[in-house]
């Protein structure tokens, strides 16, 4: 679990980040799920965005990504998640 400062810094990290991801209007689908893994697993720091014909809830998409992952939520602001996943050999310490 992240402290609120760590999550300030990650946000603070990701703020340029353009979002890797795009979930439309299938919603989230296990060979999205598998290349988020993978992206998490290589950059740490990610963003994903929701489309507007995306109908699913932002925090619902984000639950299901977090829990297949086991990455955290850094943040979710408007239709865009920052996702957190520490790796060991990872650039990214907080």
């Amino acid at each position: 679990m992240l402290t609120g400062k760590q999550k300030r810094e990650l946000r603070k990290l990701a703020h340029h980040l353009n979002p890797i991801y795009q979930v439309g209007k299938e919603g989230v689908s296990l060979n999205m799920l598998e290349g988020i893994e993978q992206a998490l697993i290589k950059h740490e720091l990610i963003k994903v965005k929701l489309l507007e014909s995306c109908d699913e809830d932002i925090r619902v998409v984000a639950l299901k990504i977090s829990e297949y992952t086991k990455a955290e939520v850094a943040q979710i602001i408007g239709r865009t998640i920052v996702l957190y996943l520490y790796n060991k050999d990872g650039n990214i310490k907080i």
